[in-house]
């Protein structure tokens, strides 16, 4: 059996579209998850015109996922941390501040896309934050970092279910451990930037954490906690996260670039964080710390 799931911003789901497809597709009846804003049915199969329906369902910012039934309330979040549970990517608004925030940025935007490597695109942005001070990252923290919508509520609801959270950026450290304190966050990992004298060097300490890393996090994690990959349910955005997001038993790319999303099955263009516990059948009357 399949789950079909439809998820909009708040208000935006139309019922009558919600039925008119369930009764295209022969599906189950339509429960909501929350009104106006998410509802399933079950199907049987996974129908030929998904993809056709879910490119017709995104011209109304209707996000459209089709997955087994069975399995899919995860007992362990992986996340990625820029632009997935912050809005901004932390290397960019520290740039802003040394003053080479347009050429940085541009940079995390092809490397994020996939069209750099990921540890040169890395060092060579790095490269350019030689002789911040240190001090600049907890500025940037208080006044230019905001959390994705949804993100408080996500971790508070899984951990309410015995789920295991964790953080797992290409960013850096200085970060992570903030936003992973904050969130609720298991653990957290990510690169740490190399100081000296109080400012920054323009270098990150080895090894650097990238695509492959991401994997490993979600191996030994989740041998670590006794479950299977197919436990694990992973949201990122980038091509750095691709690895992990294929491997986990859901894999959701989110406000993804488009080579990333092209490569996922489960994409979330329009809702927020808490589509991912739409996912997994939970109702908004079932969100905690929301």
């Amino acid at each position: 059996m399949f789950i079909a799931t439809l998820i909009a911003p708040k208000g935006a789901l139309d019922s009558a579209l919600v039925h008119a497809l369930r009764n295209a597709w022969g599906g189950g009846d339509a429960i909501w998850l929350a009104p106006d804003e998410a509802a399933e049915f079950a199907l049987e199969q996974v129908p030929e015109n998904r993809w056709e329906v879910w490119g017709d369902l995104q011209k109304a910012r209707v996000d459209l996922v089709v997955q087994p039934t069975a399995g899919r309330r995860k007992k362990m979040l992986l996340a990625d941390m820029d632009s997935t549970m912050i809005c901004q990517e932390c290397i960019d608004e520290l740039a802003e501040v040394a003053g080479v925030g347009a050429h940085v940025k541009e940079i995390t935007a092809r490397a994020m896309n996939g069209e750099l490597d990921f540890e040169g695109a890395l060092l060579e942005r790095v490269a350019l934050l030689k002789g911040l001070d240190e001090g600049v990252i907890a500025q940037v923290l208080e006044s230019r970092i905001t959390y994705m919508p949804g993100g408080a509520a996500l971790l508070a609801t899984m951990k309410a279910h015995g789920a295991y959270c964790a953080l797992v950026s290409g960013g850096f450290t200085a970060f992570t451990q903030s936003v992973a304190a904050t969130l609720g966050f298991d653990e957290n990992r990510a690169n740490t930037l190399l100081v000296e004298g109080g400012v920054l060097v323009g270098d990150v300490a080895r090894p650097i954490l990238g695509r492959e890393a991401k994997i490993e996090a979600l191996e030994e994690i989740s041998a670590r906690l006794g479950l299977a990959e197919d436990d694990v349910i992973a949201v990122g955005d980038g091509a750095n996260d691709l690895g992990m997001l294929a491997r986990a038993g859901s894999g959701v790319a989110l406000h993804a670039k488009p080579s990333v999303a092209a490569e996922c099955d489960i994409r979330i263009n329009h809702g927020d964080l808490t589509a991912l516990l739409y996912l997994q059948g939970y109702g908004r009357d079932d969100f905690q710390g929301a």
